[in-house]
């Protein structure tokens, strides 16, 4: 028997070879890894301190590195299970290192709610959802040798994260799917060219194919990327075919009240 928590359990999931049990009360604030069968604890993590919530899923990472838990709020938050090595301790040499070994030996005269949390790790990385309140379960995979977090919610869409093994930090949402089988690509990533392409005028085919109304002439020739490319070189019949001098083909410049 695993003493995991003091409120009744919420959600707990094994790792892939069965040698790791993760656990979360319906708190949802602390969540402990423990090995099996031995039953020792091997990590403990906080997901907050601000609300108590209600944890929708645990999930391990194949290699058994990465815990992700995702809850009734819009943060999927994901902690890696490594263990720091310890340093070995030198004398401090400051005022400012007596000071913290002084606060460090206070620590053992503190309540041990209070020495637990000095010693609970953090998100190694946080997903936030475009959604709070909704029903949904996670899961880790590696996608095209890319660390992956997929997010499928109750309102019909499975998410995908890139989770950076190295960093951290916030992930990227790379696709959404919905459910049904139907394909949506949202939020991919930009080439940085891509915010610097100049504005592609409308051409004569892209016009008929709205059902814009242009002028029929046999020898007018559509306006082409590779023509407006030479610095707004054209031909003479298209220059002569613009009216400029007509006030229709302006913009009014003065705003009528009336």
């Amino acid at each position: 028997m695993i003493p995991a928590h003091d409120s009744p359990l919420a959600a707990l999931a094994f790792d892939a070879s069965g040698t790791k049990l993760a656990t979360a009360s319906e708190k949802g604030t602390v969540i402990r890894v423990f090995s099996i069968p031995e039953g020792q604890k091997l990590f403990e993590f906080r997901r907050g301190v601000k609300r108590c919530v209600s944890i929708c899923s645990l999930a391990f990472s194949m290699d058994g590195m990465f815990l992700s838990a995702s809850s009734n709020t819009e943060t999927v938050h994901i902690f890696k299970l490594e263990t720091v090595k310890e340093k070995p301790q030198e004398e401090p040499t400051t005022w400012t290192g007596y000071f913290g070994k002084v606060l460090m030996a206070s620590t053992s005269y503190l309540p041990s709610q209070v020495t637990e949390m000095f010693n609970q790790g953090r998100a190694f990385a946080t997903v936030r959802l475009p959604f709070c309140g909704h029903k949904n379960i996670c899961s880790l995979a590696t996608i095209q040798k890319i660390p992956r977090l997929l997010v499928g919610a109750s309102d019909g869409y499975l998410y995908m994260y890139n989770l950076d093994p190295q960093e951290g930090g916030e992930c990227t949402l790379m696709k959404q799917h919905k459910l049904d089988g139907s394909v949506e690509t949202t939020n991919e990533i930009l080439d940085s060219a891509s915010h610097d392409c100049p504005l592609v005028t409308q051409t004569y085919s892209t016009a008929v194919a709205k059902g814009t109304h242009m002028p029929a002439s046999p020898t007018r020739l559509a306006y082409t990327d590779e023509l407006g490319a030479a610095g707004g070189t054209c031909l003479e019949d298209e220059a002569s075919a613009l009216r400029l001098g007509e006030d229709s083909e302006h913009p009014p410049m003065i705003l009528r009240t009336d």
